[in-house]
């Protein structure tokens, strides 16, 4: 792994480092040590840094991992949208390359919902547990009211021009978000986040919601494994303004319902309701609630795995005995 950069018009990171994957490089920064570890997956037009604070938390007990997808933050560019199938290969490939061994803690924000749900379908047996972070579903549209399906929700996305005008005040958003952060780690994340190269990486990545959801209907459901979901009922203020108040209530009705079934599919899921932030505010404004259902994830997953290991170890005991 190397922290330098190959190019003078790319951004290089305040922390972290990068790992070839296919001849490019993706961003990476691991911290704390120990098992099951725990693997952040961000949500469209955010980065793995966004979740700094977390992980710190998270690697007080375990070793907790945030990254870049590639063509997104500070890895290098990719073409996108790009498949989950793409996604969730390349990050298995991270994984592998880093040396960090699974089964891992997958934590889905947003979008990463989509691609967390793709690794676990692929790998199954690398997946200890899921921590669902007001995340995509690929049933997204049986609950939603149609005026927020995935077509309609690729077809809010802000254009270039709209973009240009929210700067000063997406510059505003984050720096307020971000107030917390270590100095040299906040204005770096700042400047990057408000630079053109960033700010149209999110329009582009959630271009195709739906065949997104289409590919993943194709596989599995998610496997049983202990399952925390944060739903957030919240309202960003920006989001009131443009939608009307009867839509807001039932797409927060329709994400409740989501996330209860989806917790439901599984023998040790739990959902927890949060009413004081909104979708892109969780991680900064109750980091205690997303710290807490890692915690318990990770808890959970251990012990299912210990039992696991008796439930084998008294198996090969008892054939040893019959065969002697």
């Amino acid at each position: 792994m190397t922290n330098e950069t190959t190019s003078p018009d790319r951004i290089a990171p305040p922390v972290g480092g990068f790992q070839e994957i296919d001849g490019r490089r993706v961003f990476v920064h691991r911290s704390g040590s120990g098992g099951p570890a725990v693997v952040f997956l961000p949500g469209a037009s955010a980065v793995g840094l966004d979740y700094f604070g977390v992980q710190q938390e998270v690697s007080r007990f375990t070793t907790a991992v945030v990254y870049d997808r590639g063509g997104t933050g500070y890895s290098d560019p990719v073409p996108l949208p790009r498949t989950a199938g793409a996604v969730a290969t390349e990050l298995r490939e991270l994984l592998t390359a880093q040396n960090i061994p699974g089964p891992y803690v997958l934590v889905a924000h947003s979008l990463g919902g989509f691609y967390a749900h793709r690794f676990a379908q692929l790998h199954p047996g690398e997946v200890a547990g899921l921590v669902w972070l007001d995340a995509f579903h690929r049933d997204w549209d049986d609950f939603m009211p149609p005026e927020a399906g995935l077509d309609a929700v690729e077809r809010m996305a802000p254009g270039r021009e709209q973009l240009e005008q929210l700067r000063p005040a997406l510059r505003e958003m984050f720096a307020e978000l971000l107030a917390d952060y270590p100095e040299d780690l906040r204005q770096a994340l700042l400047e990057a986040k408000t630079s053109d190269q960033w700010m149209h990486v999110g329009i582009a990545e959630r271009g195709t919601l739906a065949d997104l959801a289409t590919e993943l209907r194709a596989g599995p459901d998610i496997p049983d494994v202990p399952v925390v979901a944060l739903t957030v009922v919240g309202t960003d203020p920006g989001q009131k303004a443009l939608t009307p108040e009867e839509t807001l209530r039932r797409m927060r009705e329709g994400r409740t319902k989501l996330d209860a079934a989806l917790v439901s599919g599984v023998s040790h899921g739990e959902q927890r309701i949060l009413s004081d932030t909104a979708h892109h505010r969780l991680c900064f404004d109750r980091p205690d609630a997303v710290v807490q259902a890692i915690r318990d994830v990770v808890d959970r997953a251990t012990r299912a795995q210990t039992r696991a290991q008796t439930r084998a170890h008294t198996r090969a005991h008892t054939r040893a005995q019959t065969r002697a």
